[in-house]
């Protein structure tokens, strides 16, 4: 009787090793589940945001593998799933594929994925020896650019989940490169063809990332047949919109009403960033109108949008007044509650600050549209992430991330003016 014990015993915890092996692996299964970029985007759990991460006054000096590293450990911390690239000819994206893979290796549960950016530009563009860009025409080097776009989605295809061809290139005020929309056709049916064949993962999504009058939003000069195609063969539009820069360029919506004259100061701010949500989403709406009145059907979400905190140009104290970091909490509160609500991914622009786009004007509005300073100051829009803890065990350049302002309100509002249409443009 007791050896018949000892047995039962023995084949009961054999039983029990085998069912927690089996449950282990489940575990383990759902933790390194494949997601499609159909499942990230539209999904408010995938919180997304346009990162570059240079840290320096030129490009030239490219973030370290650990840089990246501690910036996706920050990100991850804000809830972010992912991320927007714009090109792969500088190290920094692929160096930001490999930290984010090494990441995952580090633990299983990290999980950040990425909307690969590949450049395109036209024939002569950004040419140095002052020769005229030809907009009919593109640049050889697109070729290099789409084909290494290409091998590294292969290459980490637990990461890449789109391809954008292209940054705001078919908009006509990028006069130094902007190429017609046929370029972009060619290539994205070329990525297209490529999923057909096996030659990328079929779940991959492809678009390109463009101004919305570029997605037939606005001008009709951009509706032109090789739009409409290009519609319909992207995976979904990935559409920009700037209320920001509008507060100077086309600042109707940015003047103070008759009935608001008598409101606070503080009030008449509140007022303009609610101005500024519905500017956004009647041009995410004339968007979708084009695209439905050519009979297509595709999923649109915003591939760029966002409000600088610093200006001492178009922007500033002497024009529209539009930046602070009061208005940019607003901006950027009403943005996700939005498209979170609608389902609509926001690659917000953007995570960190950046001082090489305008490198010799250092309060130039270019470098100021991050919600976290170069040295890992969180700015108001963050400021409840920090009280929320979450920030406690990431750090950037040594730094804690802590408030700006040392998190005082009233020496921010000291900075806050309101907005202002009457000055010479």
């Amino acid at each position: 009787m007791n050896n018949m014990k000892k047995i039962t015993v023995l084949i009961f915890s054999i039983l029990t090793v085998i069912v927690l092996f089996s449950c282990n692996k489940k575990s383990e299964t759902k933790v390194n589940k494949v997601i499609s970029a159909k499942e990230i985007l539209g999904n408010p759990d995938f919180l997304a945001i346009s990162y570059g991460g240079y840290r320096e006054k030129s490009r030239e000096v490219q973030p370290t593998l650990e840089e990246l590293k501690e910036d996706m450990k920050i990100l991850s911390a804000m809830g972010i799933k992912i991320l927007r690239t714009y090109n792969v000819h500088l190290e920094q994206a692929s160096n930001l594929l490999e930290a984010i893979q090494q990441l995952k290796e580090e633990d299983p549960n990290f999980n950040m994925y990425v909307m690969l950016g590949a450049w395109i530009d036209c024939k002569n563009a950004f040419n140095k020896q002052n020769i005229e860009p030809d907009h009919n025409l593109e640049s050889e080097r697109n070729t290099v650019e789409i084909n290494t776009a290409v091998t590294l989605a292969n290459k980490y295809p637990e990461i890449v989940k789109i391809i954008a061809v292209g940054n705001e290139a078919m908009v006509k005020w990028a006069a130094s490169y902007y190429v017609q929309p046929s370029v972009i056709l060619k290539w994205v049916t070329h990525l297209q063809d490529l999923k057909k064949s096996k030659g990328l993962p079929a779940d991959l999504w492809i678009t390109s990332s463009d101004d919305y009058t570029s997605w037939g939003g606005g001008d009709s000069v951009y509706h032109t047949k090789d739009l409409e195609k290009l519609i319909h063969t992207v995976d979904y539009i990935s559409m920009h919109t700037y209320p920001f820069h509008n507060s100077h360029y086309n600042s109707d919506f940015w003047e103070i009403p008759e009935n608001e004259n008598t409101l606070t100061d503080k009030e008449k701010v509140d007022a303009a960033m609610l101005r500024a949500l519905n500017f956004a989403k009647k041009q995410y709406d004339t968007v979708s109108n084009y695209m439905k009145s050519i009979g297509a059907n595709k999923p649109i979400h915003i591939g760029e949008t966002g409000w600088a905190t610093t200006s001492n140009g178009f922007y500033g104290e002497n024009g529209s007044r539009a930046t602070d970091e009061y208005k940019q909490g607003l901006y950027y509160s009403h943005l996700r509650e939005w498209t979170n609500k609608e389902n609509i991914s926001c690659f917000y622009f953007e995570a960190f600050d950046e001082q090489w786009k305008d490198a010799e004007n250092e309060k130039g509005s270019e470098n100021h549209f991050g919600l976290l300073t170069i040295n890992g100051k969180a700015k108001y829009p963050l400021w409840n992430l920090v009280d929320k803890g979450v920030f406690k065990n990431v750090s950037r350049n040594g730094n804690p991330i802590t408030k700006s302002y040392n998190g005082k309100l009233d020496s921010l509002m000291k900075d806050v003016f309101v907005p202002n249409t009457n000055y010479s443009k």
